[in-house]
């Protein structure tokens, strides 16, 4: 539970014996390495191995040709060969190269195709004209122009009857005339601007397109079948080419990975003189199996230390929790990890969590949906809001026991009571005008009662740090803790019982005393560090302190009195599965069951996203604040 003890390790060895450890090391797991840079950085002397990779760019090349060609090569590393890495890359080069001639070959067929093809198009249009294409642009004193023109606008060439052009229709669809017109050099550039005002679209004929359209059509298509012909050759080239290289490529992309690893590991690093060592944290139980990794290679040397004994380096954490808590890590891993030597708050997340989410969303059947839903999550998605979703909506269905709500009905868990408890009645009447200011206080005691938890929770860390002026003098300390206890269970007792607890000797000590050790922490702790207490003078720190009590006073009221929240959504919820029931009586017969279907999926929709997101904020507001940090470096393994 909590947190992972570790140990430091440190291996060292001779630079010679370099290759041989890395090739150790990249199969380790369980093993937090520490970046050379680290330490290179805070000590003179002292050099790191990394250099430029170039594994990388060759496996990028290879990941090209992959996806490009479909080669599938499998992620198998190759170990114990000798590598040349110039020989990979020319080979690599050399595969590429000639795979994209031929897409190269394939790209100039394919436009090829494409223009012989939109020839095609044309002359297929004009396939009725009986005369060759050669002598019709051969002529020297009529101009000609083929295209296709709007149906509607071949009737209006009757008003042009007068001007001097010949048109001629050869086919046409249910929009346009295909058709060309001629005329002289003199009139071409009127009769051009009487076919565009009537939208003529020009078609050119390439100068390839030879003969009569028939004879163009025959000669065009044979072309085309040509070209494709050399396509069909050249991806049988293509397929000739990756299935050769195929074994090789797979053979040199698991050397590269291997490579690519050893590269990569040497950012782990440090170098002295002729001697490397790698730094790094493993759990204690996993020590043994560490050494064992390298008991067979001579020259190694690997001491063992605990994990804060190089103050050089942080060690990592890593959360090891409970089956009920540890879903519940997602959220203090949101805030951030806890420092190695600091307190895991996951536990009391878990338990505060679910506690405040069952009281805020009570109800028996909504909360086994709750649990159902988060069970299938987790196991077929591996959510882990879904095994979170499991305990809360185990809290949801207890809570809902003691209010006796079933989906929203208040009366269908009477029996239960009656028969098998022997109980009168329910034992929590929601809806209960007089139950409500007893709710409100709850939700305010509960409140007091966590907050108090926190600051003992604060007081722990901090003895653990020893930080001692924080741990007697913070409003979160033990000062905090007296004033914050003495006004609440002061004010509980005189005012729920009746016990007279305030007096001005209670409050000189209990209020006083704690007022003026939150005041003077800041001058306090300059004076354990040997500075000066007021550097810039008493005047100055008087009005700063006294408004960051008034600041931390306000805190503790408001805190509190945002508890309320707890009691607000219990009869929120209520409320709103009330109105569903009242729904459910207004339509009667079978449309009941559908409004108490949809009305139940509404609720547990909004109710439930908005109450996981309050309980969320007062974990990180009211209780997280007071005695959380998390500034921990996650434990990242190799090969997890």
């Amino acid at each position: 539970m909590g947190i992972a003890k570790v140990n430091l390790i440190d291996l060292t060895s001779n630079v010679s014996n370099l290759d041989r450890v890395l090739t150790r090391f990249i199969d380790l797991k369980d093993f937090h390495p520490v970046l050379a840079s680290e330490i290179v950085d805070k000590v003179h002397g002292l050099t790191s191995f990394v250099s430029e990779n170039p594994c990388v760019s060759m496996l990028q090349e290879l990941d090209e040709i992959e996806k490009k060609y479909d080669l599938n090569l499998p992620n198998i590393e190759q170990r114990d060969v000798e590598y040349n890495l110039n020989s990979m890359f020319d080979y690599i080069q050399e595969i590429k190269s000639s795979l994209e001639k031929e897409v190269n070959k394939i790209k100039e067929h394919e436009a090829f195709i494409q223009k012989y093809e939109n020839a095609l198009i044309q002359v297929e249009n004009i396939q009725s004209l009986d005369i060759a294409l050669d002598d019709l642009f051969a002529c020297e004193y009529i101009f000609i122009r083929f295209g296709r023109l709007p149906n509607d606008s071949v009737e209006k060439l009757r008003f042009f009857q007068n001007k001097p052009f010949v048109f001629k229709t050869f086919s046409f669809d249910d929009s346009y005339s295909w058709c060309m017109y001629f005329t002289t050099d003199e009139y071409k550039r009127e009769v051009d601007n009487i076919f565009s005002s009537m939208f003529f679209e020009r078609s050119f004929i390439p100068d390839f397109v030879h003969g009569t359209p028939k004879q163009a059509i025959e000669a065009l298509v044979n072309e085309i079948n040509i070209a494709k012909e050399k396509i069909n050759q050249n991806k049988v080239d293509i397929n000739n080419i990756t299935c050769g290289c195929n074994n090789e490529l797979a053979c040199i992309k698991g050397e590269l990975l291997f490579l690519n690893r050893i590269f990569e590991s040497k950012k782990y690093v440090v170098g002295l003189g002729d001697k490397f060592s790698i730094s790094g944290f493993t759990e204690v139980q996993n020590v043994d199996k560490f050494k064992a990794m390298f008991e067979d290679l001579e020259d190694v040397e690997i001491e063992v230390n605990d994990a804060d004994s190089d103050k050089r380096i942080s060690p990592p954490t890593k959360l090891k929790n409970g089956w009920f808590s540890k879903p519940f890590g997602m959220f203090v891993e949101m805030y951030g990890l806890p420092g190695y030597t600091d307190l895991d708050p996951t536990p009391f997340v878990a338990i505060t969590y679910s506690l405040l989410f069952g009281m805020m969303f009570g109800d028996l059947g909504q909360g086994l949906v709750l649990m159902l839903i988060g069970y299938l999550l987790y196991k077929f998605k591996k959510m882990r809001l879904g095994a979170v979703g499991v305990r809360i909506g185990l809290s949801s269905a207890l809570f809902g026991l003691l209010y006796g709500s079933f989906f929203g009905d208040e009366e269908i868990l009477t029996p239960f009571y009656t028969q098998f408890l022997g109980l009168a009645e329910k034992p929590i009447h929601i809806m209960d005008a007089s139950f409500t200011m007893t709710l409100l206080i709850t939700a305010i005691a509960i409140g007091a009662v966590l907050i108090i938890i926190a600051m003992f929770l604060n007081i722990y860390t901090l003895f653990k740090k020893k930080d001692y002026v924080e741990l007697v003098c913070s409003h979160n300390g033990i000062a905090g803790l007296i004033l914050y206890g003495y006004i609440g269970v002061g004010a509980a007792l005189q005012l729920g019982l009746g016990i007279p607890v305030f007096s001005l000797a209670t409050i000189l000590i209990f209020v006083g005393i704690p007022i003026l050790m939150i005041f003077f922490k800041e001058p306090i702790e300059r004076k354990v560090h040997k500075h000066k207490m007021f550097p810039s003078g008493f005047g100055g720190f008087f009005v700063e302190g006294f408004f960051e009590l008034f600041e931390i006073m306000l805190s503790y009221m408001t805190n509190t009195m945002s508890f309320l929240r707890v009691g607000g959504f219990v009869l929120s919820h209520a409320g709103m599965m009330l109105v569903v029931t009242s729904l459910m009586s207004m339509v009667g017969g079978s449309a009941s069951i559908i409004v108490l279907i949809l009305g139940n999926v509404f609720v547990m929709a909004l109710e439930g996203m908005i109450v996981g997101i309050q309980v969320l904020r007062l974990q990180f507001y009211e209780m997280f604040s007071r005695y959380y940090v998390g500034n921990g470096i996650a434990f990242n393994a190799l090969n997890n």
